[in-house]
């Protein structure tokens, strides 16, 4: 663990809290491949598709699936707002968009709502209640530099806690960010956000507000990279929009997309348990149509083996 890391941690202990006794939990860690896949055709969503059209393929080997729905599972998701000096002419809209996002989950969905400027607060934790949610996006306040890893990962972190007791509680989990610049002041790096998103079963879907007069002509911009790598190795999807009165249509994109997934589940023909990157690739048999999944996942690891009982320590001869 870095220090910059290590730091974060000592301010994740400060918001667990936020989780009472009777905080749902939903999800249950085996070890099954679970992937929640996304097809389309351009821009159009592709549903019904049958279970015979999708094939999975693990380090270019075929795998066999052992579960199939079209029907997804519930949500536990994620909502974060920048709330950063920059955002304070947009923040109206973006908080009007949010909170119809939040209105459009399921009853049997979840949502939290994390801001975000020098420092990360979750101002509702889980909740299926609509009303709540929308009163904590109407609670965020603009002021201060952006902190967008740290509140990435907080997230991440918060999402990793939420542990199924059975299998009618897994839920599919995701992250939906908005973000209008670069990360100016986190206390984590990119490469440690990145990698714990890489191990979680959570799908990072971003959008970047950006304005004609700060977007490059050319050359590189580190703020739609991240957003765009964390989502495309997550199986999410990024959007970059430069009109503020796009985002409702943006947050109506990922809640269809959301509503229209499918899910598949495979057991790894791979047996070995060395922590090994394992890339992943899904295949519809339709023509002009894209599968969009995780990019992969790191196999699970030998656990250690405590002895049964302590060895005797032998006894010093007696002088």
């Amino acid at each position: 663990m870095t220090p910059r890391v290590a730091a974060l941690a000592g301010c994740l202990a400060l918001t667990a809290g936020s989780f009472g006794a009777s905080a749902q939990v939903f999800r249950v860690g085996t070890d099954v491949v679970s992937l929640n896949i996304t097809v389309t055709e351009g821009e159009q969503l592709i549903p019904g598709l049958e279970r015979s059209r999708f094939s999975v393929y693990e380090d270019g080997v075929q795998q066999d699936i052992t579960y199939f729905s079209r029907t997804p599972q519930p949500i536990a998701l994620s909502l974060l707002i920048d709330t950063s000096a920059s955002m304070e002419d947009k923040l109206p809209i973006a908080q009007e968009a949010a909170i119809g996002f939040a209105n459009r989950l399921n009853a049997t969905d979840a949502a939290q709502i994390i801001d975000f400027d020098s420092r990360h607060e979750i101002l509702q934790p889980f909740t299926a209640d609509s009303t709540l949610l929308e009163q904590a996006i109407r609670r965020t306040r603009v002021g201060g530099s952006t902190s967008l890893y740290n509140a990435i990962y907080v997230a991440l972190s918060e999402l990793k806690r939420m542990r199924a007791a059975s299998a009618d509680e897994l839920r599919r989990q995701a992250i939906v960010v908005l973000s209008d610049g670069e990360d100016t002041s986190s206390l984590i790096a990119y490469e440690d956000v990145l990698g714990s998103a890489k191990r979680a079963e959570v799908a990072v879907y971003a959008i970047g507000l950006r304005s004609k007069e700060d977007r490059p002509t050319r050359g590189f911009n580190e703020a739609e990279f991240v957003l765009r790598t964390l989502s495309q190795e997550t199986g999410g999807r990024a959007f970059f929009v430069e009109d503020i009165l796009e985002l409702p249509a943006v947050y109506q994109q990922i809640a269809d997309e959301l509503a229209n997934q499918y899910s598949i589940g495979y057991t790894s023909k791979n047996l070995k348990r060395d922590g090994a990157w394992r890339a992943i690739v899904v295949k519809v048999d339709r023509p002009k149509t894209a599968a969009r999944a995780k990019r992969g996942y790191f196999a699970p690891t030998v656990p250690r083996r405590l002895p049964e009982r302590l060895p005797t320590p032998l006894r010093s001869p007696t002088p």
